[in-house]
């Protein structure tokens, strides 16, 4: 019993889970950090639409941030908080004053793409160690993501 955390599940896989999740977070705080840079400097066509957009995805952005920080504590763990190493560990890359919207979406789809790269791969390791609560909130972010992919794409007409 003293290899298990205070819910139940080994210390040590727990530890390789909030790990990834931190990476996940830095990912997302970027993300959501360029969203609202776009929702503030989007100018020309589609504005209103994107502009609208944009709000709705920082805010849904935010509640997920707050989430997996949440999870990461729940595993035992202290979430990063920091930007300096947010942009040390993060894949996605902070955007410069992005005002075209055609520019926007197609950042915003680049960054879906890492992040659901990201939540699989947790997803499957927190499944394999029966990680109940994580693949709960993986599994959420996959299923909405993948529609906003869809959604976003055929702004683009992708």
């Amino acid at each position: 019993m003293k290899n298990l955390n205070e819910i139940g599940l080994d210390a040590k896989k727990s530890e390789i889970n909030a790990g990834k999740l931190n990476k996940l977070l830095a990912n997302y705080s970027i993300f959501y950090q360029n969203v609202r840079g776009f929702h503030w400097n989007i100018k020309g066509d589609k504005f209103f639409e994107l502009h609208a957009k944009f709000e709705e995805l920082y805010s849904d952005l935010y509640l997920k941030i707050d989430e997996i920080a949440e999870r990461i504590l729940t595993l035992g763990h202290s979430p990063e908080h920091t930007y300096s190493e947010y942009n040390n560990i993060s894949i996605i890359s902070e955007s410069k004053k992005i005002s075209v919207g055609v520019s926007a979406v197609s950042n915003i789809l680049d960054s879906y793409t890492v992040v659901l790269s990201m939540q699989r791969e947790i997803l499957e390791i927190a499944s394999a160690v029966k990680d109940e609560g994580t693949v709960a909130l993986m599994s959420g972010y996959i299923q909405q993501q993948e529609k906003e992919i869809w959604m976003y794409s055929s702004l683009l007409n992708k």
